[in-house]
This record gives structure tokens, C-alpha cells and sequence, in this order.
């Protein structure tokens, strides 16, 4: 059975790469997210180290770099506050 789950996963890899590779606003667009991601994550950085929000550490990894990327101000916002009710 994980012999027919690998296989399925190569294959579906192999062609959303082939889907994406062969567009030109494909490339563009997924360009223009790593941007933004990379921007998100400086802004995540910038958070946690001088402390603009006091009491609150936003982890940097790309789940939260991507709904900040997102939702922008606002994904800032659901961050810290899922933070604040979760834990």
C-alpha cells in the first residue's frame, strides 16, 4: 500500500512541476509569492526581535509566513491572537 501511495505522489508531482514549469504566469506568480513570503518573513522577524507587540512571539516558519503573505495586517492579527487562546 505505501508502494501505491509513493507512486501516486511522484506522478501528481511530477506533473503539477511539469503544469507549472510550462506557464509563464505561473512563474510569475509563484516569483512574486516567494517575494511577498520572504517580506512577511522579515516582518515576523522585525516583530519578535524589538518587540513591537509586547508579550507576544510569533514563530517564523512558512505556515505563518504564508497567512501573513496572505491576509497581510490582518494575518499579524490572527496569529496573535490564536496565540493568545490557544495557549
Amino acid at each position: 500500500m505505501k508502494t501505491v501511495f509513493a507512486v501516486m505522489l511522484a506522478v501528481s508531482s511530477a506533473a503539477l512541476l511539469y503544469i507549472l514549469v510550462r506557464r509563464r504566469m505561473t512563474r510569475a506568480w509563484l516569483t512574486r509569492f516567494f517575494l511577498h513570503m520572504a517580506a512577511a518573513a522579515a516582518v515576523i522577524y522585525g516583530l519578535n526581535e524589538f518587540g513591537w507587540i509586547s508579550g507576544v512571539h510569533i514563530p517564523l516558519n512558512p505556515v505563518t509566513a504564508a497567512v501573513i503573505v496572505t491576509l497581510g495586517v490582518p494575518g499579524i492579527a490572527l496569529i496573535a491572537g490564536l496565540q493568545a487562546v490557544l495557549i
